[in-house]
């Protein structure tokens, strides 16, 4: 009787966690409000559990994450050219997203999952050209 009960209450802490979970979109544009090759929103904030699907409204766009920018225990994820990509990301800290193709530029994210425990280090990634430009509102946009 205990173990059933202690499975039933498991089920319903797991499902009432996901039924909590936010879908967040963010659009791959070749042109939007910051100008060319755009993610919107290019700044997220999300908890952990969400998910953030990018949708390739402009083809010939993908989303993955930065080299050396995500949390620790993190998983790096790689859209497909002009596909969309759903992730969920259940870590704490802050993910650099960018389009393969159109990187240097400028078309960055950056998604900010609870506390931004890995800001030191993603600040300390670098740069080039217009993805620096880009990139440095980002991290201002931080929340601490």
């Amino acid at each position: 009787m205990l173990r059933t009960i202690t499975a039933a209450a498991t089920l319903i802490l797991v499902l009432g966690t996901a039924a909590g979970a936010a879908m967040h979109e963010v659009t791959m544009l070749n042109s939007g409000a910051d100008g060319a090759m755009v993610f919107e929103p290019a700044f997220v904030t999300a908890e952990p559990g969400d998910t953030i699907r990018f949708k390739a409204t402009d083809k010939g766009h993908n989303a993955e994450t930065i080299k050396g920018m995500l949390p620790e225990g993190a998983e790096a994820f790689k859209g497909k050219m002009g596909k969309d990509l759903e992730v969920t990301l259940t870590e704490e800290g802050l993910y650099g997203v960018k389009c393969a193709p159109h990187f240097a530029m400028g078309m960055v994210a950056l998604i900010q999952v609870g506390q931004p425990v890995n800001k030191a280090a993603i600040a300390e990634v670098p740069m080039k050209g217009a993805a620096k430009k880009r990139f440095g509102p980002l991290l201002a946009q931080v929340a601490e």
